[in-house]
Parts: C-alpha cells; sequence; structure tokens
C-alpha cells in the first residue's frame, strides 16, 4: 500500500479567513488525524465486485449497476462517515470516529454488501462467499492502524443499512411478464439470430437510487418514420452498422467494438485508472467510485423505463421491413445484418447513451472540468480492448457514433440517451454535496 496522505486543504474563501485562523487555535482530534490513507483497498476491492458481479454472475450491465451501485454507495458512507467532508448517501451517517480506520471500513463495507449479495437468491453462490471471506481476511491482515476495530464496525454499519434500504427494491421480481411484441411499422419485435427476450426487462421498475422519478426524466421519443430526420438515421447505420459494411473504416470498427464490451466494467476500469492517475486518496476515490455507479444504476432505471414506454423497432427490423414504414425514402434489405448481433430489447432511447451521458457529466462535475484523461478496458467475446481519452467529452461522442457503427441504433437514440443521462447526472452530483 502507498503511504497516508496529508489532506488537501479546503480553500478558503476572505468570509471564512477569520474563523478558520480562530478554529487553528484549537487542536481537537479529528484536527490532529489530518492524514488520509491511499485508494488501494477501495480499488481493489471495487475490481473484486466487478469480477464477481459481471463475471462469476454474469450480469449485463443494467443490473450490474445496481449492484455496484450499492457496494460503492455503502463504502462511501463507511468512508465519509468517518471523514466527515460531505452529506452521506443514506443521510444517516454510520457512527464513527475520526481515529477509525478507514481502509477498514471501506473494505467491511464492500465485503458485506457483496456477501449478502451472493447469500441471497437468485445470487446465491456459496464458493463466492468463501472467496470474498478469504480476500477480506488477507485485506484486513494488511491493515495495523489502532483504528482498525473501528473502522470495521463503521464498514458494517454502512453496508446493513445499503442491503437494508434495498431490500424490495424490485430487482429480480417474481413472474415478471415477457414484453410486449408489436408487429407494426415502427413498433419493437425480437431480433434473429437468437429471436430472444432480455433476461431483465424490470431493470425500470426498481427504486432508483437517487432520482425522483424515471418518468419525469423521459426522453423526447424516436422520430416519426416518415420525418426527414429518420431517413437520415435509417440511411447512416444502414450504410456503417451493417457487418460488411465498405464505408466503416478499421478505426471505427475497433470503437463499435471496444464500446459493446459489458459498460460497468468499461467505466469502473476508467474509475481505477483515473484514481491512479491522479492519485486520488481513499477519500476522494470513494465519493467518485460512489457517484459514478449510482449514476450509472439511476440512468439504467431511468432509460429502461422509457425504453418500454417507446418500444421502438430496431434497424435489423426496419431495414428488414422498409417497404412496409410508408415511407418511400426508406430502402428495403432483407440481406442486411449488423456488425454484431442485436441486443434483445427496444432500441430507443440507447442504453449506453444514457448509462455513458450520466458518467460522463458526473465526471466532468467531480472534477470540474473536461480535460480528464483515462483508460478504459473491457473484454468482447474473449478479446480484451483497451482505450485512452484525454477528454472526458471525446468519450461520450465516441460512445453516440459506436452504436451507430455496431449496427444498434439510430443517433437520435444515442443523441436522447446522453440528454437523459445528463439529467440522472445533475440529481446524482446535487446528493453528493460538501457537509
Amino acid at each position: 500500500m502507498k503511504g497516508l496522505r496529508v489532506r488537501r486543504p479546503l480553500r478558503l474563501t476572505a468570509s471564512l479567513m477569520a474563523a478558520a485562523v480562530a478554529a487553528a487555535l484549537v487542536v481537537t482530534p479529528h484536527a490532529a488525524m489530518a492524514v488520509t490513507p491511499p485508494a488501494d483497498v477501495l480499488v481493489e476491492w471495487n475490481a473484486i465486485a466487478v469480477g464477481h458481479i459481471t463475471g462469476t454472475a454474469a450480469q449485463g450491465p443494467t443490473v450490474a449497476f445496481l449492484h455496484l451501485g450499492m457496494v460503492q454507495g455503502a463504502v462511501y458512507d463507511a468512508v465519509n462517515g468517518i471523514d466527515g467532508g460531505h452529506e452521506p448517501y443514506l443521510r444517516v451517517p454510520p457512527a464513527a470516529d475520526p481515529t477509525d480506520s478507514m481502509e477498514a471500513a471501506a473494505a467491511t463495507a464492500a465485503h458485506d454488501v457483496l456477501v449478502g449479495l451472493f447469500s441471497t437468491p437468485p445470487m446465491t453462490n456459496p464458493t463466492v462467499v468463501a472467496d470474498l471471506d478469504t480476500r477480506y481476511a488477507a485485506t484486513l491482515a494488511q491493515i495495523t492502524s489502532a483504528g482498525k476495530a473501528g473502522g470495521i464496525l463503521v464498514g458494517q454499519q454502512a453496508a446493513a443499512r445499503m442491503l437494508q434500504e434495498r431490500t424490495g427494491d424490485g430487482r429480480f421480481p417474481a413472474g415478471y411478464p415477457a414484453p410486449a411484441e408489436g408487429t407494426d411499422a415502427g413498433e419493437w419485435r425480437r431480433t434473429p439470430p437468437s429471436n430472444a427476450f432480455e433476461p431483465a426487462p424490470w431493470v425500470g421498475t426498481v427504486d432508483p437510487f437517487i432520482i425522483a422519478n424515471p418518468a419525469g426524466l423521459a426522453s423526447d421519443g424516436p422520430n416519426a418514420l416518415s420525418s426527414a430526420d429518420y431517413t437520415a438515421d435509417f440511411k447512416e447505420v444502414k450504410k456503417y452498422g451493417r457487418v460488411d459494411s465498405t464505408v466503416r473504416t478499421e478505426a471505427q470498427t475497433f470503437a463499435a467494438l471496444f464500446w459493446q464490451a459489458n459498460g460497468s466494467v468499461l467505466y469502473n476500469s476508467a474509475f481505477r485508472d483515473i484514481t491512479d492517475r491522479r492519485d486520488l486518496d481513499i477519500v476522494e476515490a470513494a465519493r467518485l467510485f460512489a457517484m459514478g455507479d449510482i449514476a450509472g444504476a439511476d440512468a439504467a432505471i431511468a432509460c429502461w423505463d422509457d425504453k418500454y414506454r417507446h418500444s421502438f423497432w430496431r434497424p435489423y427490423t426496419a431495414i428488414h421491413e422498409a417497404d412496409g414504414d410508408g415511407n418511400p425514402a426508406t430502402v428495403e434489405d432483407d440481406t442486411w445484418t449488423p456488425l454484431l448481433p442485436t441486443p434483445p430489447f427496444p432500441e430507443h432511447p440507447s442504453g449506453h447513451g444514457c448509462i455513458s451521458g450520466a458518467i460522463v457529466r458526473t465526471m466532468q462535475r467531480y472534477f470540474g472540468t473536461d480535460s480528464v484523461t483515462f483508460t478504459a478496458t473491457g473484454t468482447l467475446n474473449g478479446v480484451t480492448r483497451s482505450k485512452t481519452f484525454d477528454r472526458l467529452s471525446v468519450a461520450i461522442r465516441e460512445v453516440i457514433d459506436a452504436r451507430v457503427w455496431v449496427g444498434f441504433h439510430f443517433r437520435t437514440a444515442d443523441v436522447q440517451g446522453r440528454v437523459l443521462g445528463n439529467k440522472v447526472a445533475h440529481q446524482v452530483i446535487a446528493n453528493f454535496e460538501a457537509a
């Protein structure tokens, strides 16, 4: 582990200077502990969480963000409960002392939430629980500070409150009906080759973490089939998104495949990379990870609520059935195939656009700048790809393009998804204000 860091002082305005000077004359226990551990333990347990949630449990990004939001939200409340610098997520901070170990608190919170998840159907997995216990013991063995026992208690409180808060939140509902399919032009139906329904159409009905009303963030909706905007979107995805496109470049193909990796894996790898590049301490990193994953979770909820409201058809269906859409400018092609198999849920708005829009805007506000360099890494069909960006806005623009290049979305769905995600971010950011 890296050594302890001195906490960066808050920037004082002139109006606060006199109070600050007076306060400096009184030495308190919290003032004496003006050092904060590095984020190594937090980063380690984030990687463990992502590995088991997306790997062992094989959860797609929408469900994975729900559970990563729980893990990182609890870690944040545990660490912030000791630091006291920002508002707690669950509004009631765990009982903590400034001398408690933030590292022990973070590891315990992550461990206990994950154990709770993997001890409850349908995620029950004793092998994962045993692995978590082994890793937790190894982490605690490296923590030798006097506040270790206190930190463990803080982490236990934060995890217990999170698990209680999310009990009965609508995840994994029994007997959830299969989504309705349409037959008319513009209506969603399943697509080859799988002709499958998605495993988690219920995501849009889950209780949000922060946003007040998912329906209140709804997108403007897809373009009318007879409109010039729809025609332009149709022609673009037909040209660039087909598997054997002659106009899509090698770089565009790489981007299309890169962004098709699990979004929760991509963005959490980015959070870890940024933490290392910027040498964030455990307090700073706890806030970044919680804001990012909770933004992703609430964006998924709002997006899936909107998707099944519009239930708009995918480019695959639109291109194969264009002769019946009432638009003479769209030409049918029953041989058209996208670069990758079409996802088994409605098209509008773009899920990646919603989630990426929320996370990117959250990071822009967190850092106070768009100029953030990061590398994201993900695996698709056994191939691991990494990509480095020097600005957050470059990443979100590429996401919008990539979903067209892979043949999954009309551009309007990506753009409107980003707008929906931005709305989510504004509410998430306000929840993590300074205390």
